[in-house]
């Protein structure tokens, strides 16, 4: 794949970010008795995301929304108000229309923040290396380690722990799923995951404990993944971040382009 943005490259990046969310909520959909009470619904070209247990926009959002006809979004919105969780639609600049976001504000939605989405094509920096920190593969019997580093570093409270833990571990053996650790001095002080699905990359979440935050941790997790991604014959890779996060700036050092940036709609009547 070409680094020029282009009309396709951006609806490939965005079909990669569904592809990866689809992948994790279909295995916990498939827990017996589906205990997240997770949802996946396809609206035309958009695809819905929900879970009544796991709060938060993570996992209720939607995605690949275009505006063809105004039922479609009246659809999906009553499909949220029938499970009682609230609507939120990410769109791309790909998707943005003046029709779409006049009738998103006409049906009480607004423009509540950006989301970055970037990529590359995967290649390795060693200089990027911090020499105090190693990177190696999350063990099987880590994840408690693994969703306290999550809980802590991005500051969840704490009776989230054993959600995060379930919710992770059950991908451990999926195919294209993989789980690393950062250690500084031996000490486990950060965690990142990657999914490769079809030559593509996905930088699918990292966090890092707080006193080890701003020392090259995060740096280090995103380099030993795009090493996986290089090694599973990945010609993409992409991320998500906060616009102008620390998260951002770093995959920009490693190389990585801005491919757009999305607009989040929420509802005002949340």
């Amino acid at each position: 794949m070409s680094t020029i943005m282009t009309i396709d490259a951006a609806q490939e990046i965005e079909k990669t970010e569904i592809d990866m969310l689809s992948s994790r909520l279909e295995a916990l959909q498939a827990m017996n008795g589906n205990p997240m009470q997770v949802q996946m619904k396809k609206f035309g070209s958009a695809t819905s995301f929900s879970s009544k247990v796991i709060a938060g926009p993570t996992f209720n959002t939607v995605k690949g929304l275009t505006f063809t006809n105004t039922d479609e979004i009246d659809e999906i919105i009553s499909y949220y108000q029938s499970l009682q969780i609230p609507c939120r639609f990410e769109i791309t600049p790909v998707q943005g229309t003046a029709e779409l976001f006049q009738y998103l504000s006409q049906k009480g939605f607004y423009h509540s923040s950006f989301h970055t989405a970037l990529y590359s094509i995967p290649r390795e920096d060693q200089s990027l290396l911090p020499s105090n920190i190693s990177v190696r593969q999350l063990k099987e019997n880590e994840f408690d380690v693994f969703a306290d580093i999550y809980v802590r570093g991005f500051n969840m409270p704490s009776f989230t722990k054993d959600g995060v833990r379930q919710n992770n571990e059950i991908l451990f053996n999926k195919q294209g799923w993989h789980f690393f650790i950062a250690e500084v001095q031996n000490v486990p002080a950060g965690i990142g995951v990657l999914y490769t699905n079809k030559g593509v990359a996905s930088l699918a979440a990292s966090a890092t404990l707080p006193e080890f935050q701003r020392k090259g941790c995060h740096t280090a997790l995103i380099q030993k993944r795009i090493e996986t991604a290089v090694e599973s014959s990945c010609n993409l890779i992409v991320g998500q971040a906060r616009f102008g996060s620390g998260s951002q700036n770093n995959m920009e050092r490693a190389h990585m382009k801005i491919a757009y940036t999305k607009s989040i709609w929420t509802s005002q009547y949340v």
